[in-house]
């Protein structure tokens, strides 16, 4: 029965949505008939956004402006009309009355569907409930929306959906938008950060003639002109490392990589966007910690003071980067595995579950949601990390976990040819498919290491 009614409910929706869709559609062509399509309107000039308004109403109190966005709500409709508009900046009220603007103009206003984009000419004020306002004097509508948004039914809650249709996420969702703004600033601070140390940034090939910079599988496409195989980098290392013999000592890169593998996981993506940076002459693989460490103090802080209430609608913790524990690899796996009480499995790299003990025992014991674990096995390396001359089973590298998941890799690189190709033999690998990547040992390349954060 109750499988017979969610049906019923379903169908109804469906027709439902059917019947607004042609409704909306019958909008539009009564529109282009009477010659007011809306899509012959191209030009609109914008004065002020809504937030700029709220936060210098006091200046522009009574002043004319000019407003553009996308209806979110529509209330009364009789001779007087209350709708909310939102553009890049967030919200504000429209009140329009009938008798203050062109008839015709505000019956048509009356016919706008939520969605639509709108550009307004008003007057800024307060409306008897304090609320402030625009007060329209002429609507005029810019783009018909012919679909109505996702909360007037379901909402977007299903994740597929939203990524899918990111753009409709973006409208309904404030979550969504904040993550976007957020994630902008947090690029442009780390450009900021690095461009302030030295470091240069540059663009590095996409498609490259040998797979490497990391572990994972290549995606791989074919040069129809040379009529070779190449493949789409899976990480930016393998080139910036040249540049530092070219003489830049410092450079980084942040763009797209690509990696072939499963990816209904937490921890991996077909497709995401990575920093790497190089370090020429670093006195050890721990300069490069450092450098994080100071990076993510300053990140946090900015956060803090300049996010606030993003945060806070995302109902996200930030994290005390004050204090960052290192532990080494072995180290890190026998805690965790005799704090939590299981079995060591794979003795050289850490499983996802490993890293949620080892993230956990950090919180727990050293009291930081951070902790980088270093001197990870040569074997679960690439094939380019040095290693530690101490205990040659290990290397100068190390991940950082932030919450139990790795956001960071990163170590000290080889710069001797011979060892460069003894360990590629070592490997199983044919030095001469990376000949184009050990030329530039032969040139002298400083002592230099590097990491990348996904």
């Amino acid at each position: 029965m109750a499988e017979k009614n969610k049906k019923d409910q379903t169908g109804e929706q469906e027709q439902d949505l059917s019947q607004i869709l042609q409704v909306r559609r019958d909008k539009l062509a009564a529109l282009q008939a009477a010659g007011k399509d809306p899509f012959q309107q191209t030009k609109f000039t914008v004065s002020a956004h809504a937030q700029e308004i709220k936060d210098h109403f006091e200046e522009m109190e009574g002043q004319p402006v000019t407003i553009a966005g996308r209806l979110m709500s529509k209330r009364g409709m009789g001779k007087v009309s209350f709708c909310d508009l939102q553009d890049k900046s967030g919200r504000i009220q429209l009140y329009a009355r009938k008798d203050e603007m062109d008839e015709a103009d505000y019956n048509e206003f009356k016919k706008y569907d939520i969605g639509d984009l709108v550009g307004v000419e008003g007057e800024v004020f307060r409306t008897q409930r304090g609320e402030m306002s625009v007060r329209c004097k002429q609507v005029t509508l810019l783009s018909k929306s012919l679909r109505p948004l996702p909360e007037k039914f379901h909402g977007l809650q299903d994740k597929e959906l939203r990524y899918r249709q990111r753009y409709v996420d973006l409208i309904v969702n404030p979550e969504s938008r904040r993550n976007f703004e957020i994630r902008s600033q947090l690029v442009s601070y780390l450009r900021s950060f690095l461009d302030g140390r030295g470091y240069m940034e540059v663009e590095t090939p996409v498609l490259n003639t040998i797979s490497g910079g990391a572990t994972a599988r290549p995606f791989i496409t074919h040069h129809n002109t040379l009529d070779i195989d190449m493949y789409m980098r899976i990480a930016t290392e393998l080139n910036l490392k040249r540049l530092t013999v070219g003489g830049f000592e410092r450079v980084y890169e942040i763009g797209p990589v690509f990696r072939a593998e499963k990816h209904a996981t937490q921890r991996h993506l077909n497709e995401y966007t990575s920093l790497d940076l190089e370090m020429g002459f670093l006195r050890s693989f721990t300069d490069l910690m450092a450098l994080e460490q100071g990076f993510l103090r300053r990140l946090v802080a900015l956060l803090r003071q300049e996010y606030a209430g993003e945060l806070a609608l995302l109902g996200a913790e930030l994290p005390d980067a004050q204090h960052i524990p290192a532990v080494r690899f072995d180290e890190a796996k026998r805690l965790a595995a005799e704090a939590y009480g299981y079995a060591i499995r794979e003795p050289y790299d850490l499983e996802p579950e490993e890293e949620q003990h080892i993230g956990r025992y950090a919180k727990e014991v050293w009291g930081s949601d951070f902790v980088f674990v270093t001197h990870y096995p040569g074997r679960k390396r690439p094939f380019y990390t040095m290693d530690d001359p101490e205990d040659p089973r290990y290397t100068l590298s190390f991940d950082l976990l932030f919450r139990g998941v790795e956001i960071t890799t990163g170590g000290q690189r080889i710069h001797n040819y011979g060892q460069q190709v003894e360990k590629l033999k070592a490997r199983g690998m044919e030095p001469e498919d990376f000949s184009g990547y050990l030329l530039f040992h032969k040139h002298g390349a400083p002592p230099h290491g590097g990491l990348g954060i996904g």
